[in-house]
């Protein structure tokens, strides 16, 4: 499988929602986007924007304490993973399978070593990088075939 990077800056925390935003657009449905980052590295400011691309109006918060946010729009729904409390993926990891893949699901993994067999192979992952105040450094790696979540972006 081929993995395509891109790099991408950004100068505040308007700019990241901004970008993902636009990636969150561009969701068909069926995607798993894995982000990582260290505690206060932007997660939930990118999640945010990628709810409001999707076209839900729906509040966003982190789901540390619940482990999971669901988020609908147009028919889709996107399911928000955060996995930081757990030590072992047990239950969680069968629901995880149950979604990942379905046609009208969006897939949003958080600390998602515990489950990280769980996670396909064909997944974006979207590293966050604190480099300053708000500067935010982000390297994206997708599979070639999901290379239309960032075309024309970075």
């Amino acid at each position: 499988m081929n993995l395509a990077t891109a790099e991408i800056t950004t100068n505040s925390a308007e700019q990241t929602e901004q970008i993902a935003e636009q990636l969150g657009k561009r969701l068909r449905g069926g995607e798993v986007l894995e982000l990582v980052s260290d505690l206060g590295g932007g997660k939930t400011t990118f999640v945010r924007g990628l709810v409001r691309g999707f076209g839900s109006t729906d509040h966003v918060s982190s789901p540390t304490f619940k482990l999971s946010n669901v988020y609908r729009a147009d028919g889709l729904e996107l399911y928000h993973f955060d996995f930081y409390r757990l030590g072992e993926a047990g239950i969680v990891a069968d629901e995880l399978v149950e979604i990942i893949g379905q046609a009208n699901i969006i897939t949003i993994v958080e600390w998602g070593g515990v489950v990280s067999d769980a996670l396909p192979d064909e997944r974006v992952t979207i590293t966050l990088r604190p480099s300053g105040e708000t500067e935010r450094h982000l390297t994206v790696s997708l599979p070639d075939k999901l290379s239309y979540l960032v075309a024309d972006i970075c």
